[in-house]
Formats: C-alpha cells, structure tokens, sequence
C-alpha cells in the first residue's frame, strides 16, 4: 500500500472528523451485522484502533449505544460481548435498504401522506417520531403532516410502531389533481427537503473518494487493514450524506442530480475493497464461541452482487432485499 493511499485516508479522515459513537455505528451496521451481529467488546476494539479509536472511547461509546437500545451486553466469564438489539437490527434494516439495495423505479406520481396526532406527546416524542421517518427520506409538509413520493412502507410502520405513533397516525396515499402546477410541486419538494444543502454533501463525497478510488483501483494487491478502514470511512461519508437524501424518483429530482455518481462512486470503491476488509474483520473479531461465523449470504448482494474476490461478478444476483441474518 503506497504512501499516496495513506496520505488520502489521513485527508478523508480530516475532513470527516467522525464521532466516535456514530463510527462504532457504521462499523456495527457494515462489517458485524452480516457476520451475526455479535463481539467480544476486545476484539471491537482491537477492529476499530486503526481507526483511531482508543479503548477508553469504544467503552464509552459502547454504553451510550446500550443506553439509547442499539446494543445489548452480556457477560460471560470476564469477557463483556456487546450484540444487536432487535431494535438495532431494526434500525440497521431500515437503512441498509437504503444504502446497498435502493433500485431506482419509475415514479406512479402518487405521494404518501402520514398524518400525525401528536395531542398529548411530549416534544422529545414528537421530535422522535418525526426524526424516524425523516431517516426514511420523509419532508414535513406542514407542522405534524410528512410526506414522502416513494417510501419504503415497511419500514414506515416500523418507525411509527417503533416510536408508539402507529394508532396516533393516519397514512394516506394521494395524486396531485391533473391541473396542479408543476411550480407547485416544486415549490413543495424545496420547502420539504433541503435539496440544494444535500447536493453540497455528494459533491464533498466525491471529492474526497474521486481520488482514492482511482489510487486504489491500480494499486494492485490490496492491504487487508487499510482496506477495512477505507471501506468504514466510504461507508460513514456516504451514510453520512445519504440520511438527508429522501432518495425522490428520478422524476423529481434537478438534472445532472450529484447523489447517482455518488451511488456509483461508492459502489465501485466498494466492490473494490470489500474482499480484503472482510479477511481483516474475519482476523480479528471473536465470540463467545470462537472466530465471528462466515458473511450472511445476504452480504453478497449489496451493491448488485459482491464475490469473495476483489472484482465483481460480471451478472450480479437477483435484488433481494436486506434480512436479519
């Protein structure tokens, strides 16, 4: 790995400045998750040190995650080992979908509306409710109504049974009358999402992972340590970009719009690196029972279709959504 590789990780790690808590996130949703979703909490931390986590930190963080029902500890003997809550796995659901299995379709023009009744919630309960179903690319058209053109509508009723709003709500699918402006419909999209701030956010990805793909791809035999760890930053920026994307149809979204060639960008740095980041997690993390078990079959059709090998296959499988392993 030459010293031009390192150099640009150091650079993406400047300027992602990622918290500790949110990169222990990515890290359990990428590379723990398809491998059973459970650690001895040492071999964590012995994973995550290249990313510059120290142990002091990943404890830390660790407790906050269990605090907040992502993670659930478990003692045996003196090893703590730290698993997925159902929760969690929930969570990561919700959002893998999005991230390794979005498939863009053409748009039938009808919106989702999701109404909330919010008499009697608390502001904590109510900011939760509506932040769950923005991380589902839902707008807030008006003070307690969301709407979203094309939304995942399971995982829609998991946010609402999630946060105790799926008797508190009324969801609605409807199309706009034949007559309805198009400025109109602009005017909504714009005022609902904040469109031109998530363009800035791919166009930053893209100048930061631009040039590591294009080291990378010609580098040849690629480290299993730093492979990991660009695969945990590509994951964490895009991730990071991709929570404030509504993910609207093609239909409604500006021309030349900067999140397809960023889709592209990061499933082809992806495919590159992942082979070798799988070997470095599989060295690494342990259970109670021994070495972490082998990938989910799942995990090899994120993307289109992943192999064991560093190039992709040349007829990626059939889409299938995520599953809990």
């Amino acid at each position: 790995m030459n010293r031009r590789i390192g150099d640009l990780v150091d650079q993406i790690f400047q300027r992602l400045r990622p918290k500790a808590k949110s990169l222990i996130i990515t890290v359990y949703g990428d590379a723990i998750l398809h491998h059973g979703g459970s650690a001895w909490l040492g071999s964590v931390i012995n994973l995550v040190e290249p990313l510059g986590l120290n142990e002091r930190i990943v404890r830390t963080s660790v407790f906050r995650l269990s605090k907040e029902d992502w993670l659930a500890s478990s003692q045996i003997g003196r090893r703590s080992y730290y698993r997925l809550t159902d929760l969690g796995r929930r969570r990561f659901d919700a959002v893998n979908g999005r991230i390794y299995y979005h498939v863009s379709t053409p748009w039938d023009g009808r919106w989702t509306l999701v109404a909330l009744n919010t008499a009697g919630a608390g502001p904590e309960e109510r900011d939760t409710v509506r932040r769950n179903l923005g991380w589902l690319g839902f707008g807030q058209l008006a003070n307690s109504v969301m709407l979203h053109p094309d939304p995942d509508k399971v995982a829609m009723r998991n946010a609402l049974t999630d946060t105790g709003f799926a008797e508190r709500a009324m969801v609605m699918t409807a199309e706009a009358e034949s007559w309805t402006s198009p400025d109109v419909i602009r005017d909504i999209i714009h005022s609902s999402w904040d469109l031109e701030r998530l363009a800035v956010d791919y166009d930053e990805f893209l100048d930061m992972f631009r040039p590591l793909w294009q080291s990378l791809s010609g580098n040849g035999e690629l480290d299993p340590q730093m492979c990991f760890v660009v695969r945990t930053l590509l994951m964490h920026g895009y991730r990071r970009a991709l929570l404030r994307d509504p993910m609207l149809p093609d239909e409604l979204l500006p021309a030349n719009w900067p999140g397809t060639t960023a889709r592209q960008l990061c499933r082809n740095l992806y495919r590159l690196v992942q082979a070798a980041a799988e070997t470095h997690v599989m060295s690494m993390l342990e259970t109670a029972e021994g070495p972490v078990p082998e990938a989910h079959p799942i995990y090899y059709t994120r993307f289109g279709g992943l192999q064991s090998g560093d190039a992709p296959p040349s007829s990626p499988p059939i889409f299938e959504p995520a599953a809990n392993p």
